[in-house]
């Protein structure tokens, strides 16, 4: 009965290991599709959704990490943060201008002024974290 038991484990850890990889990839690829929807609508962010994506993908597929860190268009984003914490100065200024965008929007469309004042702190937040962080790799 012992031997039984020895030899179940592992097999019982290794399909653990296995069914987290899994979900951890499936985490990843959908926050890459959350990143790429956000390229074109204005309204979701890209840089959060990839940063997600990036954390996933390095706990399930290293082959899926690499291609993130390599891509044309998502590749410098994720480096600069990686490396140096930075936004770059066009990424930063897209999302301010589009947070400002939102918010006016917001003010008119939304009654309640719980919901305008609730919602003003959060994007005040927001907006505190980015402008302070810095643009690039410092010389």
């Amino acid at each position: 009965m012992k031997q039984e038991d020895n030899r179940e484990r592992p097999a019982a850890s290794s399909l653990r290991a296995r069914l987290v990889r899994r979900a951890w990839l499936a985490l990843a690829l959908f926050f890459i599709g959350l990143g790429s929807i956000g390229v074109v609508l204005p309204l979701l962010p890209t840089t959060p959704f990839l940063l997600l994506a990036t954390m996933c993908a390095s706990r399930s597929s290293p082959a899926l990490h690499a291609w993130l860190y390599s891509h044309p268009r998502f590749g410098p984003l994720l480096r600069d943060w990686r490396d140096h914490r930075a936004i770059r100065p066009r990424a930063k200024i897209t999302a301010l201008v589009l947070i400002a965008l939102s918010w006016g929007w917001m003010w008119i469309s939304v009654e309640p002024l719980y919901a305008r004042l609730s919602a003003t702190a959060v994007l005040a937040c927001v907006v505190t974290f980015l402008a302070t962080r810095p643009h690039g790799p410092r010389p």
